[in-house]
């Protein structure tokens, strides 16, 4: 089964990414690229990736036929979607064991989301 693993920030993680020394900030950078190797050699990775700064976002709505687009960053959010893992794995509790080894898992939130399966649905 696919689970989506949700990496979350927030100001209060960046200020502490921010304080802490180079080899630690390389570390924690090495450990998400090793994550990923393992993943991919268990055949469990689908996909992994960073995203950038909230400030680069764009929101699209679309009302009436019309559509809009809103620029970042949206003050109402504390917290932001910084990256994701997505697995192929056996079972939730993998996937759980996966999301704690996410580094991110030490300063932040990690959240674990089962991805639904479309497949069946008639289109």
């Amino acid at each position: 089964m696919k689970y989506m693993i949700l990496i979350q920030s927030n100001p209060q993680f960046l200020e502490r990414w921010q304080a802490l020394p180079e080899e630690q900030r390389a570390r924690f950078g090495h450990d998400h690229v090793e994550l990923g190797a393992e993943l991919a050699d268990t055949g469990e990775l689908v996909a992994t990736e960073g995203l950038a700064d909230p400030a680069l976002a764009k929101r699209v709505t679309v009302a009436g036929g019309r559509t809009m687009i809103s620029d970042g960053p949206f003050a109402e959010a504390k917290e932001h979607l910084a990256g994701f893992f997505l697995v192929d794995c056996e079972s939730e509790e993998r996937a759980l064991a996966i999301a704690a080894r996410v580094p991110d898992a030490v300063w932040g939130l990690v959240e674990v989301r089962p991805v639904l399966d479309l497949s069946g649905w008639d289109m």
